[in-house]
């Protein structure tokens, strides 16, 4: 089986490489910068790959998913994390058994928000959203002195709200994590606590309100203008 893994993610890896994009390259490396290996593969190639070697994942254990995702992972090319966490969010049966441990191992070294955001949406929040993790863990995150741990915890919300993501609104649960960023200085971690808000206007629109009215002095600037457009207009920037 770990042949077969090995084998499988250096596939995977293979068909990413031969689909970079150097000019595409140069302008992630600046849009994200990041020490993983960027190879500037568009989203469309990545899915290309994934549906290329689409029956060897679904004919994995769950057991094994997690291995290839672990695996992709530990590649270090920053597209491959990103094929790994589709991958494994399509296997619900894998899904069932990530827990503190083995998330923390799959989100350790995202160092951009754009990793951070797919391993949050599609890995880490439906997983606490489906009770892998207790509040506590993510409470945990929300607090770390890394940024990207505290960008993960906010950003882990818009699962619970995002009916594409399979929420179905959770607004205890978020502003409980919201609340824990409101005053943090990083612009990242505010980006993600506007996005994170926006998410919810369409369950709680009144909590979000009052939300900003009790933490109004301490939002950044471009959350408050953003979440309140998102209020009067549904539109971010209307």
């Amino acid at each position: 089986m770990a042949k077969r893994i090995r084998e499988l993610a250096e596939s995977i890896a293979a068909g990413l490489r031969a689909r970079a994009d150097p000019a595409r390259r140069a302008v992630t490396e600046g849009y994200f910068p990041s020490e993983l290996e960027i190879l500037g593969v568009s989203a469309g190639a990545m899915r290309e790959v994934m549906g290329l070697h689409r029956s060897a994942w679904r004919g994995l254990s769950p057991e094994g998913v997690l291995a290839l995702t672990r695996a992709l992972h530990g590649t270090g090319i920053h597209e491959a994390r990103q094929v790994g966490y589709e991958v494994l969010e399509k296997r619900t049966d894998a899904m069932a058994l990530l827990d503190r441990t083995t998330l923390e191992a799959l989100g350790a070294g995202n160092d951009n928000w754009a990793s951070v955001d797919t391993f949050a949406t599609r890995v880490a929040g439906p997983a606490w959203r489906e009770g892998r993790v207790g509040d506590a863990v993510v409470r945990e995150w929300a607090r770390a002195a890394d940024r990207w741990w505290r960008r993960t915890a906010v950003v882990c919300t818009v699962a619970l709200n995002t009916k594409a993501r399979g929420g179905a609104g959770d607004p205890v649960r978020t502003l409980d994590i919201c609340t824990l960023v409101v005053a943090d200085p990083d612009p990242l971690v505010a980006k993600g606590l506007s996005w994170a808000l926006r998410s919810l206007v369409v369950h709680d629109p009144a909590g979000v309100r009052a939300f900003l009215e009790a933490h109004g002095s301490e939002l950044a600037a471009r959350v408050s203008r953003e979440v309140n457009n998102k209020l009067e207009t549904g539109k971010k920037n209307p």
